[in-house]
């Protein structure tokens, strides 16, 4: 089992995912990107595509993003 860590996923509206997950993989403006616990810290840009992600609990979700932007973390 991978390491957990804290996932948000935030619109302009409001927060719409916040917990504890394996894995993020992301649509990244220069491909697609996997996010796993004790990532480099980076920030890029998300162009419009599906966000999945694997939470802790092994369910996986998918949404679709329009745009915007990633903000990695080394702890959160």
């Amino acid at each position: 089992m991978a390491e957990a860590f804290k996932f948000e996923l935030v619109s302009p509206e409001r927060l719409l995912v916040s917990e504890q997950v394996e894995s993020v993989v992301i649509p990244g403006a220069e491909g697609e990107m996997t996010v796993m616990a004790q990532h480099a810290p980076v920030m890029t840009t998300i162009k419009p595509g599906v966000v999945t992600v694997k939470a802790a609990s092994g369910k996986e979700d998918r949404y679709v993003v329009f745009g915007g932007f990633a903000d990695i973390l080394p702890y959160g």
